[in-house]
């Protein structure tokens, strides 16, 4: 694992008197490894906050949802997630292919607690855990530099109303997205990829 702080967290740090407790909890709370406390909270969740930068060192944040457990912690340094069908953008994923720097925020928003994985991250078109991911078209391997968790008192407390419907599963069909569906019945359709579902049934 690698000093966790650069010199900008240092400058703040000093500013603030902080430099002590920061020190403190770099090295009493963050880890290398995924221990069995957080395999369990980070298989236990449905979503989680994508951070990621491309080669120039811009950044890109998306929100990633499935059915609690879509994240597998493989080993003690690596965790993976799917790919699923998106607008084709394919922004987070490109900065995986171009830097491979991510970090991932876990939250629990019932429990109001959070844990973070920082890493680097791989793109595999045949990764055997693809067979586990009805939908995903590919699977994204993280081997984690950093594993922690901090302070909670800022998470609100929120409820789960329902899951999307979209999250691809095993047990049925996903539905087609209704601006896809708008796309697919239109003058340009041909914007979408040949074998986009939305071509095959608009409705």
């Amino acid at each position: 694992m690698g000093d966790l702080y650069h010199d900008g967290n240092r400058e703040l740090q000093r500013r603030f008197d902080t430099e002590r407790l920061a020190a403190r909890l770099e090295q009493s709370n963050t880890k290398a490894e995924i221990d069995e406390r957080a395999r369990a909270f980070i298989e236990g969740r449905d979503m989680f906050f994508l951070a990621s930068v491309d080669a120039d060192g811009h950044a890109n944040c998306s929100y990633k949802g499935g059915e609690p457990g879509f994240v597998r912690v493989v080993d003690g340094q690596t965790l993976a997630f799917p790919s699923y069908d998106g607008n084709g953008m394919f922004l987070s994923m490109g900065n995986v292919l171009a830097s491979g720097e991510v970090g991932l925020l876990f939250v629990d928003f019932a429990e109001q607690s959070r844990m973070r994985v920082n890493g680097r991250a791989s793109i595999d078109f045949e990764d055997p855990l693809l067979e586990h991911y009805p939908g995903a078209q590919f699977v994204v391997r993280v081997k984690a530099r950093e594993v922690f968790s901090n302070c909670p008192r800022y998470i609100h407390k929120l409820e789960l109303v329902e899951r999307s419907a979209f999250v691809p599963s095993a047990q049925g069909t996903t539905p087609i997205a209704e601006w896809k569906a708008g796309i697919a019945a239109g003058e340009h359709r041909d914007l979408l990829p040949a074998d986009d579902p939305a071509l095959v049934d608009p409705s």
